[in-house]
Parts: structure tokens; C-alpha cells; sequence
């Protein structure tokens, strides 16, 4: 049975209900700045300058998180500034995005801003930096962000050289019959428990991964790569169960043993209005288990944000040195 995870466990950290009105005031400041256009970069600057204004309690956690992850690398915060009298109706059209500035909106950007430089994708959801994670229809047996079956474990962007660092899911509204759940699951859970066969074999350069749906159609041929990487005894992760294909037998039979540790090692985070789930991307694939929308404007409802430790890094795919990446 997979494990919940709560804000008790040592992942996860619930605000003082006292810190909350300052760090509400904190995500308020931002709505005049650039007129409240959240992908402007003179509002991503004012939120990267600001988020040293968060409660101390938040910034230390978020601070030891970036340092070490953890052996879940997932960090849960619970209590995050989410009016539901303030809230629309959950939108309900593909390519969803935040493009106005908001108290829900500000709050994710600033902790966004704590773990490195918030990113985009130019070639989903149209690079915008807030982005809503929202049942669409039409779209219920997508493997994306507007599904509602069952996600397959993924590394966010698994394909990408410059794939985000860290995925950040808020929490607006829950779903219906509040069975959607969050799914995470670290190597660090299960890499002691493969076989020395398998393990070697997922460090060798013998899988391929496609872009996801929300990408468009492939443009170039993708590029052998291993699953894992770095150091043996702390390796780092890109798979994509949706996405990845082994090219050889020995990398299939170790993806097969891969994802049935997974399966059995996973974490269920059930998120409710408020809730801040932090996924480091280097180690820590997510998923989402299945739910049934209503399509009443009452629907599951999450924000998502990324953010890069380096934002250098990948400057030859950001036009003048903004945030978003081109494809």
C-alpha cells in the first residue's frame, strides 16, 4: 500500500497560523508591480527580491530542502494564503495559465523564488510562468497536466537538457471526492533494493524519451540517455513511464523492476486548498492517481511553477536572458 504522506512527517512543514496574514501581506505587494502581469520580468524580479520577506520558519525549511531533499525529496507545505470565497470558477479550457497576479499566484512565486529562478516552457502553456493543472474535457486519457486517469510516474520534462530543478503544485481546490492524489516517488526510496543487473543497466545510455503531449509532435530524434546518473550511491533520475522506451532487453527488464518498486514505494499526497507540494525533479518523479471531474467549475484545481538552481545554465535557450526556455 502506498504511504500518505502528512505535515507531520519529517517532509513536511505546516505554517503558523500567525505567520500566515504576514506572508499574505508579502504576496499582496506584488499585485501592482508591472501592473500585475505575473510573466513580466520586472514581477518576477520584485518576487525574487522578496521572498527573503517569508516567515523564517519557511525560509529555513525551504532553505534545508534545496540543500538536501531528502530521502522522499519531496517537501509538503501546509497552510499557504487560498481565499476559496475569492476563487473562480476552475477553468476548464486547455492551455490554462495565470497571467494576472493574485494572492495564490504571489505566494507560489515566492517560494518559487527561494529554491532558484522561476522557468517556463515556450512550447507549453505558452511559456507562462503560473500555469493550471485542471481537468479539461475531452481530455480525460491525457498523460499531462489536463488528464484525469492515472499518471504515470514522470521526471517533469525528462526529455529536456535544462528540465526544472524543482516542480512546485499549489493546491486551490480540491477535487470532488477528494480521491485525487499526488504521487511521488524518490530513488533514494528504492535504489538499494534493485539489483545490482538492473542498477548497472539503467546507467547505461540505453533509453530514449519523446517529449510530452503538451510539448506538440517531436520535432528532432531523441538522444540515448541512462536513467540514471551521478554518483553511484546517490544517483540522479530522468524517466518517464509514459515517455521512455528501453532500446535494449537489459534496459527494459531493469525499467520493468524500476517501475514495480515504484508502484510499491510510492507516497500519496492528498492536497487540499492551502497545500504546497515541492518535488526535487533530479530525483523524485511524480504522478497522479485517477479522479472524475464534474466539469462544474468546482474541479480539482492546482497551480504549477518551476524553478532552476542554475539559470545560466541554460542561457543559449532563453532569447534575452528572460525565464522562458524555447523547446
Amino acid at each position: 500500500m502506498p504511504t500518505v504522506l502528512t505535515a507531520d512527517s519529517p517532509q513536511g512543514v505546516a505554517l503558523d497560523p500567525g505567520a500566515v496574514p504576514a506572508l499574505e501581506a508579502v504576496a499582496a505587494a506584488l499585485l501592482p508591480v508591472a501592473d500585475g502581469r505575473v510573466d513580466d520580468v520586472r514581477w518576477l524580479r520584485e518576487a525574487g527580491c522578496r521572498w527573503h520577506e517569508l516567515p523564517l520558519a519557511l525560509r529555513r525549511s525551504l532553505s534545508a530542502f534545496r540543500r538536501d531533499s531528502g530521502p522522499t525529496g519531496a517537501l509538503l507545505v501546509r497552510g499557504l494564503p487560498v481565499d476559496q470565497e475569492l476563487l473562480p470558477d476552475t477553468p476548464m479550457a486547455g492551455g490554462s495559465v495565470q497571467r494576472e497576479a493574485t494572492v495564490p499566484a504571489g505566494a507560489l512565486m515566492l517560494v518559487t523564488s527561494a529554491l532558484g529562478d522561476p522557468i517556463a516552457f515556450r512550447p507549453e502553456k505558452s511559456g507562462a510562468m503560473v500555469q493550471d493543472v485542471v481537468p479539461v474535457p475531452g481530455n480525460e486519457d491525457f498523460q499531462g497536466n489536463e488528464g484525469s486517469v492515472l499518471l504515470n510516474f514522470h521526471t517533469e520534462n525528462a526529455f529536456h537538457p535544462y528540465r526544472p530543478d524543482y516542480v512546485l503544485l499549489l493546491c486551490l481546490r480540491a477535487d470532488h471526492e477528494r480521491v485525487a492524489g499526488l504521487r511521488t516517488v524518490c530513488i533514494r526510496q528504492v535504489h538499494h533494493l534493485l539489483g545490482a543487473d538492473h542498477c548497472e543497466a539503467l546507467f547505461r545510455p540505453e533509453f530514449v524519451t519523446d517529449p510530452p503531449p503538451s510539448f506538440g509532435a517531436r520535432t528532432t530524434q531523441p538522444q540515448p540517455h541512462a536513467v540514471l546518473s551521478g554518483a553511484p550511491d546517490d544517483p540522479d533520475m530522468v524517466v518517464d513511464f509514459a515517455a521512455t522506451e528501453p532500446l535494449t532487453e537489459r534496459a527494459a527488464a531493469a525499467l520493468r523492476a524500476l517501475r514495480s518498486l515504484f508502484g510499491r514505494h510510492a507516497i500519496t499526497h492528498h492536497l487540499v486548498p492551502g497545500d504546497l507540494a515541492i518535488v526535487d525533479n533530479s530525483v523524485t518523479a511524480h504522478g497522479r492517481t485517477a479522479f472524475t471531474p464534474r466539469y462544474d467549475g468546482r474541479d480539482r484545481w492546482l497551480q504549477r511553477s518551476f524553478a532552476a538552481r542554475d539559470l545560466r545554465r541554460s542561457l543559449s535557450h532563453r532569447p534575452g536572458d528572460g525565464h522562458v526556455l524555447l523547446g
